[in-house]
């Protein structure tokens, strides 16, 4: 069988149409007739090879909404016809220490969605079944895209450092991944403060749910912020001014790293030390944390801004993200 798909033949060139044949349905594997595909900008790095991982031709694409056309004989978790979300990984060994404990993301062979195989800019994909979670009936499929990589970032650390009413969460960045997590701290009950760069962005970062707003351009601002923040999610790919950030953490907080930044990361050992604060990282979660996230988004009415474009129009969509002008997320329509 022929998949049809939009690959980049080399490094940063634009998208082509591009077909590729599939052998038999592994036992475990389920085909989707591909609905809807965000565009994420960890697409953006992988075309571009920033990272060193990519092989061309490229297909890009890992937040896929579709439904099931076949089956493995192995799969029992979805059925055919079901609506089903794919996000960045598509495999894992489900085996080891991280898979048994359901944070296969972390898992040493976890396999990308996108990565060495082909990804969502395409009619039709095949994974891994127990990375194929259903889509809640009251998620749009348009707006349930990018909740499969951007929204389960933005999740997964909000549970994982037990966000509850009356924290205090900052969300650094009002972008792509940031909209959607003021979305997730503000339902959870905590109190949300964004920081930006942006001063622009601060009506529209009250009216997804933030209570304050941070411009870190305005020194009296950045400064006035000091020890207010339990948890702090980065979600920006420049480097920032990770002393003032770490000084809004109040003691025993924490600053997560979710975008990466283009420099690198230096803050003093002291103050971390003497607060007995932390620094973590996170990605996107396993599956227990991503099936949460879709009954969570679908029951609190969670909606990422989008903008749509026909599956043809692909590089039009791109170089607009490229160019910064996108608010907030991209999906792709078959």
């Amino acid at each position: 069988m022929q998949i049809h798909a939009y690959a980049a033949p080399s490094k940063s060139a634009p998208l082509t149409p591009y077909t590729y044949d599939v052998g038999e349905i592994g036992s475990h594997e389920v085909e989707i007739d591909i609905t809807h595909c965000g565009i994420c900008h960890s697409d953006l790095h992988l075309l571009n090879n920033d990272w060193g991982i990519s092989s061309y031709p490229f297909v890009p694409g890992h937040e896929v909404i579709g439904t099931v056309a076949s089956a493995g004989g192995a799969v029992r978790n979805v059925t055919i016809g079901a609506r089903v979300g794919i996000g960045w990984q598509a495999g894992s060994c489900k085996e080891c220490e991280w898979c048994e404990g359901k944070f296969e993301n972390i898992c040493s062979t976890a396999q990308p969605t996108c990565v060495g195989r082909p990804g969502g800019f395409a009619n039709k994909i095949r994974v891994d079944s127990r990375f194929a979670f259903s889509v809640p009936d009251g998620l749009d499929s348009a707006e349930a895209a990018p909740l499969m990589c951007a929204g389960a970032t933005m999740f997964t650390p909000l549970r994982d450092h037990d966000v509850t009413k009356g924290s205090r969460v900052g969300i650094v960045g009002l972008g792509g991944l940031g909209h959607i997590g003021v979305q997730f701290a503000h339902a959870m009950g905590a109190l949300v403060t964004v920081f930006s760069s942006s001063p622009a962005k601060e009506k529209e970062a009250r009216a997804f749910g933030a209570n304050e707003f941070v411009n870190m351009r305005n020194s009296v601002d950045f400064d006035a912020a000091a020890g207010s923040q339990d948890l702090i999610l980065s979600t920006a790919s420049a480097d920032l001014p990770w002393i003032g950030l770490m000084n809004a953490l109040r003691p025993k907080g924490t600053l997560v790293l979710l975008g990466v930044p283009e420099g690198e990361f230096h803050v003093p050992v002291f103050p971390i030390i003497a607060a007995f604060k932390n620094v973590a990282g996170s990605n996107t979660g396993g599956t227990a944390r991503i099936a949460e996230m879709l009954e969570f988004s679908a029951k609190h009415k969670i909606r990422p801004k989008i903008e749509k474009y026909p599956m043809p129009k692909v590089n039009d969509a791109l170089e607009r993200l490229g160019r910064g002008e996108v608010r907030y997320r991209v999906v792709l329509e078959a």
